[in-house]
């Protein structure tokens, strides 16, 4: 992450003000809401519909990190980036998300599949909590009233950083909830079968 003392890589073009006020009016409320459900999955408030909520939000969040990536450079106003207040402590979030997914929170993945097939271990807790970082950071810059700083800081983020991040747990997140509805005993799949054939079949009037 930059703070106010680390200079922005010079960019080619400026955006146009009004490309940028279209594209945060979509983008903000999608940060938003991907914030408020992690925090609301990590408090524990949703045991039941966490995965499929978070499902949804990281979904949403792509779906804007997208707009930005399509986007040319956006450039800041200033060369060194404005402080945006004291940085937020993730790791209470990241112990709490590292709780509701205790037994599937590490997974493997490939660092960089475009380069070379080298895997690590990561988290799902790590992950998330790092997206709430990046996205928080943007959100006080935007809040401040420094919408190109918020939309310059998002769009760089995503590119490097948390774009890769959440794709990476969407993945693992959908493969979870398919092995949970999908993975059942074959007299339970035969039953609820037999189940819908039945309530799909007419009766026949007395």
């Amino acid at each position: 992450m930059t703070d106010d003392t680390t200079p922005h890589e010079p960019h080619l073009a400026a955006t146009e003000p009004s490309e940028l006020t279209s594209v945060a009016a979509h983008v903000v409320p999608s940060i938003r809401h991907f914030l408020t459900t992690t925090v609301g999955v990590a408090s524990g408030g949703e045991p039941d519909s966490a995965m499929s909520l978070l499902i949804l939000a990281l979904s949403d969040a792509l779906n804007a990190g997208a707009h930005l990536g399509a986007m040319t450079d956006i450039v800041p106003p200033h060369r060194f980036e404005p402080d945006a207040g004291r940085d937020s402590d993730i790791e209470p979030l990241r112990e709490a998300l590292a709780r509701i997914f205790d037994g599937i929170d590490a997974f493997p993945q490939i660092v960089d599949p475009v380069i070379d097939a080298d895997v690590e271990t990561s988290a799902i807790s790590s992950d998330l909590a790092l997206i709430v970082d990046n996205l928080a950071h943007g959100l006080q810059h935007y809040d401040a009233g420094h919408q190109v700083e918020a939309m310059w800081w998002w769009q760089f983020s995503y590119l490097s950083t948390w774009g890769e991040r959440a794709s990476g747990v969407l993945r693992v997140l959908q493969l979870i909830l398919a092995h949970v509805r999908l993975d059942v005993p074959d007299d339970v799949a035969q039953e609820a079968h037999f189940d819908a054939l039945h309530a799909a079949t007419p009766t026949t009037p007395a």
